[in-house]
């Protein structure tokens, strides 16, 4: 079916991998001549996989990489020329401290008997080196650890940010300190916090005994009451996703985003990651699939969100297309590779869902985008070429938007054509006002890694050491390596 790369992993040698069909799932097989053979799977349906598929685009990578040896992946990340997109969204770890001791933690936070927390002065450097990325400088930069509100510097971190110029700044937190202060919270937003990316496990409190060793759902949902009074209206619901822990609370999860609309934006899934502390022989009891997470929105939403709602990251590359040809400057591409995850637009009125692909031919509607901004190409930077695009744009809309479908109570048509001129600036906050996002992203551990994947990371890491990891082999790999090296020990 498809071959590729992966890791021992055992000995973490690279070694041969092989993608293949087997009774409906997609499965991942390699074989380590020192420790035998591994089989995990890779995507739960065929049919889907293969939809995806199809939406495989390779970018152009960054022009002056970190590292100059080629072919060695994952062995020499940094980033190497090998990688094919650019740094989306960049993570930094503020801290390896933390007020949880969670049993499913990818980062094994607090249990390494030393502090990591780069300084001031090095964190700048490596926004700067986010922003000095070319041909497109990192647009958003997400702060993790650890729990990054251990920091009594957040706010200053957080401010000097949003001084380099990243357009979506976002904090990865559990929340524990927002519920405890609306005070914090209110200097979050004077700081200009844009998003607050809370830890979600569900609606009761039985997931967060299981995952987090407590009852934090009261801690949810006070800080997200806490977000909704000082102003940071945009949180992001992630729930690390288990068999038998809470996969039976999705449909839940989504109803609790839509009554919450006013401030929850968004939920992003994370199907469990067996790294950090994880039990890795529990890997094939709750082992979730971005497919499988389709079939249980689909039941327990009872159909009004199914599983051909949902579209891989690179499905909007035609947008970044048609952004650059209207500003004329290369605009950041989402060539992340089509299985690592996947997302949809959902509308609420009155509230009732409606997917935008219910009123939407959105493969239609991409599909002349990428036309009018490769056809156009001659324009670019003019604005004959904006007229010539924008006006064709409008014509053709009637044709992908089935107004009879569309909610009342916004103009579809008019957020479309202003996303498209404005590309990453007001006029897509203003669409992320009217919508919930409903997302996945499934991160790979050592049995089911894939470095085609790999190679087409758009998350990564920045390093107090000046790389640029991928998410998925600085969590594997890197992230002791790292931390050790610019650690100072807990008790001298």
């Amino acid at each position: 079916m498809k071959s590729t790369r992966s890791l021992c992993p055992e000995c973490l040698d690279v070694i041969d991998a092989s993608i293949f069909e087997e009774n409906g799932n997609v499965m991942l097989e390699k074989t380590c001549q020192k420790h035998g053979s591994f089989k995990d799977i890779y995507w739960s349906n065929a049919r889907q996989f293969w939809r995806f598929d199809r939406y495989m685009h390779d970018g152009e990578g960054v022009k002056f990489p970190n590292v100059s040896m080629d072919g060695d992946c994952p062995k020499s990340c940094g980033l190497c020329p090998s990688h094919k997109t650019t740094t989306i969204l960049a993570n930094i770890d503020l801290t390896n401290r933390c007020n949880q001791m969670c049993p499913v933690c990818f980062s094994n936070a607090s249990g390494s008997g030393y502090l990591y927390e780069p300084s001031l002065a090095r964190i700048r450097v490596m926004m700067q080196m986010l922003r000095d990325q070319k041909p497109v400088p990192c647009p958003a930069i997400q702060f993790a650890g650890g729990e990054p509100t251990m920091r009594e510097d957040i706010a200053r971190i957080i401010k000097m940010a949003r001084e380099f110029g990243f357009t979506q700044v976002q904090m990865a937190t559990n929340g524990i300190k927002l519920a405890k202060s609306l005070e914090f919270c209110k200097e979050l937003y004077a700081a200009g916090l844009h998003t607050v990316y809370l830890q979600f496990d569900g609606v009761t409190g039985e997931p967060y005994l299981i995952n987090r060793g407590f009852n934090y759902l009261p801690t949810k949902l006070k800080a997200i009451e806490n977000c909704r009074a000082s102003g940071l209206t945009s949180v992001s619901l992630v729930p690390t996703l288990a068999k038998g822990v809470n996969d039976e609370q999705v449909g839940d999860i989504i109803k609790f985003a839509v009554n919450n609309i006013d401030t929850v934006k968004g939920i992003n899934f994370q199907p469990i990651s067996f790294t950090g502390r994880i039990n890795k022989e529990e890997r094939m009891e709750k082992r979730i699939t971005i497919p499988y997470l389709f079939d249980l929105i689909e039941r327990q939403t009872d159909g009004a969100i199914t599983a051909d709602d949902f579209y891989p990251v690179p499905f909007v590359v035609p947008v970044s297309h048609f952004v650059t040809a209207e500003e004329g400057i290369p605009n950041v591409e989402f060539t992340v590779h089509p299985h690592c995850g996947t997302g949809t637009y959902i509308y609420v009125e009155n509230g009732k869902t409606i997917p935008i692909t219910r009123f939407v031919d959105v493969e239609g509607l991409f599909e002349h985008i990428e036309e009018l901004a490769s056809n156009n190409s001659k324009w670019i930077g003019e604005s004959l070429g904006k007229i010539k695009r924008i006006g064709s744009l409008i014509s053709a809309l009637p044709r992908y938007i089935d107004m009879s479908k569309a909610p009342k109570s916004v103009d579809v048509k008019k957020l479309f054509i202003d996303v498209l001129r404005d590309g990453t600036g007001d006029a897509v906050k203003e669409f992320h006002r009217h919508t919930l996002f409903i997302g996945a992203m499934h991160f790979m551990d050592l049995y089911n890694m894939d470095l085609e994947r790999i190679k087409r990371c758009g998350v990564h890491y920045a390093t107090p050491d000046g790389r640029i990891i991928p998410f998925c082999t600085y969590n594997t790999l890197y992230r002791v390596e790292v931390e050790k090296k610019f650690a100072m020990p807990l008790h001298p």
